[in-house]
């Protein structure tokens, strides 16, 4: 199935998002963490940003579904989208792989399972 122009764009402000090095190490982390997730200030403290700096890049991630924030008391609790990721994953495998028919899309879902 070819994506649609509205799906191309929302992947390219995916990647956006990723592209940058603190974003990207933000999201490696999480998914670390994942399912539970961390707190702002255990990922604040593990990669050495600060508060303001921190705010920002968790908030474009945010803006563009990569991580999901959660309320627990006074704590925000981050964790990453596995949904959006395998979006991501699958639009890209999409197009390198299944044209030619010689590779199924791997699932994020079912990679992970492998390990358990």
């Amino acid at each position: 199935m070819n994506p649609t122009p509205d799906e191309i764009a929302r992947h390219a402000r995916r990647f956006s998002a990723l592209g940058t090095e603190p974003r990207l190490r933000i999201l490696r982390l999480l998914l670390s963490a994942h399912p539970q997730g961390m707190v702002v200030g255990e990922i604040g403290s593990e990669l050495r940003i600060r508060g303001a700096t921190l705010s920002h890049h968790l908030e474009k991630l945010r803006n563009e579904d990569l991580v999901q924030v959660r309320r627990d008391g006074t704590f925000l609790w981050y964790s990453v989208n596995t949904t959006a990721l395998q979006e991501l994953l699958d639009f890209l495998y999409a197009e390198c792989c299944t044209r030619s028919g010689a590779l199924c899309p791997p699932s994020l879902s079912s990679s992970s399972q492998q390990g358990k």
